[in-house]
């Protein structure tokens, strides 16, 4: 496709980060049409490389992560090196960092600086605690933020202690608020003529904010949510259900309507037709009654047999899919979210595809995550360095 048609081409991002929030935010820019600079170390780049499953020395996370990105490499603690890092800043539209609030204000490399250089940039800022408040300098991954922002708290069983979720969602989080908030900040420099600002984006605050009615339930009622498994609190039923044949299955049947089908496709027409059962209060008042019943019908019945009869009765429900079951899903298939890729010795492979769909300016991969530094010399040659001066400060490690 050509950049032209996506939506976010003419952009040009510079990204001073690692692991997850920043390169996230990032990654979600170049699928659209950013033109991503991605800057990292020259001593081994960024530590997502390595991270989890490795084919050939490289993390196959990474070629998700910095897929449209083009990587160059520069040594921040020689001068030379932050000299490029600020040429390249001052042409930028948005600059994404998740660096320990301090840290690029100690390099040179602070809002002050950048901004007398560039006024219309917009600087995304992804930190454990926000650039303000007196935990600004302690350091915070996705993990506190989890924890602090409440997401830990409620997440699990009420007899056991609180579990994460399986992936390191409080760093997505952080990444999509920063990528809304740059958007934002966009359209406010290109259309109310605004100059460039910052994007300040704390994890805990990107957890808390997804935290639903917990800050007033507190407040008026002193009301404060507890872990409860697999459950809806308050909104009955909607729980998890294991089948005849060990599978999990995950049913929400707590529409008024939607109850009165479940329960008329699996025989018990008498709580159908319960005025008791009839909104989501009553029902809830014999919420163990209720998810008893479905255990002992799922329990039953194999998994396929539950989906069939859940499907004719048009009840939402899933099985509980793992990997192995997203490969072979038709919706997954018909809406492309299992993409074709080659890694760089040939071997076809797979990623996730592109989110969110959009009809006329769709994002893609045109490109898997680059080897470290492998657009260096090209960006130094667009902001005119000549060939002898990329050479010398390759020969002094600045680059």
């Amino acid at each position: 496709m050509s950049e032209t048609q996506k939506p976010l081409a003419g952009l040009k991002v510079v990204e001073l980060g690692t692991l997850i929030a920043g390169p996230f935010c990032t990654r979600i820019m170049g699928e659209f049409g950013a033109e991503v600079i991605k800057v990292e170390s020259p001593d081994g780049g960024d530590p997502l490389r390595q991270w989890r499953k490795l084919y050939e020395g490289t993390s196959l996370w990474w070629y998700v992560q910095a897929r449209n990105k083009k990587s160059v490499t520069a040594n921040l603690k020689h001068p030379d090196g932050r000299e490029f890092v600020r040429k390249l800043i001052a042409e930028a539209d948005i600059l994404v960092e998740n660096f320990r609030p301090g840290v690029l204000e100690k390099l040179g490399l602070g809002w002050d600086v950048l901004k007398a250089h560039n006024p219309g940039l917009v600087m995304v800022r992804l930190s454990g605690f926000g650039q303000t408040g007196p935990y600004k300098d302690q350091p915070g991954f996705g993990a506190v933020g989890e924890a602090m922002g409440g997401l830990r708290y409620v997440t699990g069983f009420p007899d056991r202690p609180p579990v994460r979720t399986g992936i390191s969602i409080g760093d997505s989080i952080a990444a999509l608020w920063g990528a809304i908030g740059a958007l934002m900040a966009l359209r406010h420099r290109e259309v109310n003529g605004g100059a460039g600002q910052v994007v300040d984006v704390a994890l805990y605050e990107a957890v808390f904010a997804m935290m639903e009615s917990m800050v007033p339930e507190f407040d008026v009622f002193g009301f404060i949510r507890e872990r409860t498994g697999n459950i809806m609190p308050g909104i009955t039923p909607s729980n998890t259900h294991t089948t005849r044949d060990g599978k999990h299955v995950t049913i929400g049947a707590n529409g008024d309507a939607i109850f009165k089908r479940f329960m008329q496709a699996i025989g018990r027409a008498d709580l159908a037709n319960d005025p008791a059962l009839a909104d989501n209060a009553g029902r809830d008042a014999r919420r163990d009654e209720i998810y008893g019943l479905i255990d002992q019908w799922c329990a039953a019945h194999d998994e396929a047999e539950v989906l069939a009869i859940l499907a004719t009765a048009q009840v939402p429900s899933s099985q509980v899919y793992a990997a192995v079951d997203m490969f072979s899903d038709p919706q997954f298939i018909a809406r492309q979210m299992i993409e074709s890729a080659k890694l760089p010795d040939g071997r076809d492979f797979h990623i996730p595809g592109i989110v969110p769909k959009l009809s006329e300016t769709p994002g893609s991969t045109e490109w898997l995550g680059p080897r470290l530094g492998e657009h260096t010399d090209q960006i130094l040659a667009s902001l005119g360095y000549a060939a002898e001066k990329i050479a010398e400060l390759r020969q002094a490690g600045a680059v």
